[in-house]
């Protein structure tokens, strides 16, 4: 019976393994289309808005690709042709968010540094599968 749910373990741990790499070549994609859906959304007040500014603020980034992705969003021309302040410098007290500013705003996009986040924990958590999975295998042959 302990070699039984050993080896269903074992088959879970592999088959997880297994779909973090296939899916692991997914995440841009996927990812790149969510974020310019989420991005379109924001107003100033919704939830779309504080997820956007939260991102940018915290990885230091503006747009999904880079900063000129704002002038797509209807949010943009609302607001005197201006990005949000989170995408302003982590110190730029004087940032107003206007495109002349270049020097006191963030200008890489958000996608490419989340997705490298998501990547690296889902190297991460591939290793610790392979790690348990070495271990069931080791369990396997001494029972």
């Amino acid at each position: 019976f302990f070699l039984l749910i050993i080896m269903v373990i074992f088959a879970a741990e592999v088959t997880a393994f297994v779909f973090g790499f296939i899916y692991r070549g997914r995440i841009k994609g996927d990812l790149e289309k969510s974020m310019n859906s989420v991005f379109q959304k924001y107003d100033g007040v919704n939830s779309e808005t504080h997820a956007v500014d939260y991102l940018q603020s915290q990885l230091e980034c503006c747009g999904v690709n880079n900063i000129t992705d704002w002038t797509a969003i209807p949010w943009f021309v609302q607001h005197n042709n201006s990005v949000p302040h989170s995408c302003c410098k982590a110190n730029a007290t004087q940032c107003t968010g206007q495109l002349t500013q270049l020097d006191l705003l963030n200008t890489k996009g958000c996608e490419a540094k989340l997705e490298q986040m998501l990547q690296d924990v889902l190297s991460y958590a591939m290793l610790v599968i392979l790690g348990f999975a070495i271990i069931k295998v080791h369990q396997l042959i001494l029972a």
